[in-house]
């Protein structure tokens, strides 16, 4: 089951800023594919920054 918060949304764990790289969306498929039974789930976004992205853990 998973957890959400009072908006319905997934429950955040946490953030990072990262520098963009092609390998990001692979490793967040490969995560997630993996991690799944862990109630963990990655998300990806491009951030307002240049040449970032941030890379968020949820707790599903």
């Amino acid at each position: 089951m998973a957890q959400t918060d009072a908006d319905g949304k997934l429950a955040v764990i946490g953030t990072q800023v990262l520098t963009a790289t092609e390998d990001l969306y692979q490793l967040v498929d490969f995560l997630n594919r993996n991690l799944k039974d862990k109630n963990v789930v990655f998300g990806l976004a491009k951030a307002q920054e240049d040449g970032k992205m941030i890379l968020t853990l949820y707790r599903a």
